[in-house]
């Protein structure tokens, strides 16, 4: 007859074998359930989408589409003074800010085309070239990227933990580059793509002009830059069909939608509205707010862009950058203060 203190030490054995397979099988098929779910929606819309994929190869949509239309919005010079006081108490961060809604015709900016460490906001335009090849067929969602000592990046995720030659499909990778700003994901998206030289050309390909990489993540120095009109008006390309098919855009928002960080723009937000809480999104959506974002931290520059949609129903898109002394409180929390001050014109009746 076995002792008490060995029948719990095999129960205790057991159960620590039990969750060390039940660990693997998520790790191994939570990904795959999620993208096969991701492909049935591109199996679905794909024939619908021909048409689409027919313009994306022989017509070239670029960002000098709504530039143009931007000329004829109103500029709301009440947000861009709110905006400029809250800035004039700390005159030592470069600030940059965008607004605009289509829906409402309206625009705020300042300093929107100055160049500025984009941190980890430019993994939004990655994932937008990715989704481009993707409607091309110059990349197979389900195709297997394999983890090399040159593509490891440090901070934040957890793919830079695995074993060299470990393989990840295309979609895990892309959905955790935004989901936890995995930067060896992001890495291997670049190297997939064809490298920095090529990222750069198909973001001049869209007509992002003010934005670059110049090293892999992390880029604590802040050599990777873009702007927050590049950033805001890219998206909102997206969401309008004008950069990818209708099955490539939902796959950009069901990912955007992932993103775990949401102190920046959501929680300024929910601010602005007069309260403030940890669990930001839900209480958005208790007020009829759903906001993508995608934020952007390596101590020396804060950034957010974001896909804001509100209780009308309608879409705008804002983008800020704050560039300052190295983990300064003031930079987030400015960001904050500048999005809190966008919910008066987010509700505005349309025109």
């Amino acid at each position: 007859m076995k002792s008490p203190l060995k029948v719990i030490i095999n129960i205790c054995i057991t159960s620590i074998s039990l969750s060390v397979l039940l660990g693997s099988f998520l790790r191994i098929f939570g990904p795959i359930n999620q993208r096969n779910q991701l492909n049935s929606k591109i199996n679905i819309l794909g024939k619908a989408n021909q048409s689409i994929a027919k313009k994306l190869n022989n017509e070239k949509y670029n960002l000098s589409l709504f530039n143009n239309k931007l000329e004829r919005f109103e500029k709301l010079e009440k947000l861009i003074q709110k905006w400029e006081s809250l800035i004039l108490k700390n005159p030592d961060l470069d600030v940059s800010c965008f607004f605009f809604s289509l829906d409402n015709k309206v625009y705020a900016e300042i300093k929107s085309e100055t160049m500025l460490s984009a941190a980890s906001s430019i993994k939004v335009p990655i994932l937008i070239i990715l989704l481009r090849m993707l409607d091309k067929r110059e990349v197979d969602w389900n195709e297997e990227l394999i983890l090399t000592e040159d593509t490891i990046g440090g901070g934040s995720g957890w793919m830079a933990y695995q074993k060299i030659g470990e393989r990840f499909p295309v979609f895990e990778v892309a959905s955790e580059m935004i989901r936890v700003s995995d930067n060896t994901a992001t890495n291997l998206l670049i190297k997939r793509i064809g490298g920095i030289n090529i990222v750069n050309e198909k973001f001049k390909e869209i007509g992002l002009k003010n934005t670059q990489i110049n090293n892999f993540l992390p880029d604590l120095d802040g050599t990777n830059l873009t702007s927050t009109k590049d950033l805001s008006l890219a998206m909102a390309l997206v969401d309008n069909g004008y950069l990818l098919k209708v099955s490539s855009r939902d796959i950009f928002r069901e990912i955007m939608r992932k993103s775990k960080t949401n102190t920046l723009i959501p929680y300024g937000i929910l601010r602005g509205l007069g309260k403030e809480n940890k669990e930001t999104d839900y209480h958005l959506s208790l007020k009829g707010y759903l906001v993508h974002n995608k934020t952007g931290d390596i101590g020396i520059s804060y950034s957010d862009t974001a896909l804001i949609q509100t209780p009308l129903n309608s879409r705008a898109f804002a983008s800020f950058i704050v560039k300052g002394p190295f983990n300064d409180p003031r930079s987030p929390e400015l960001i904050r203060n500048l999005s809190a001050e966008l919910v008066p014109f987010l509700v505005q009746d349309q025109k």
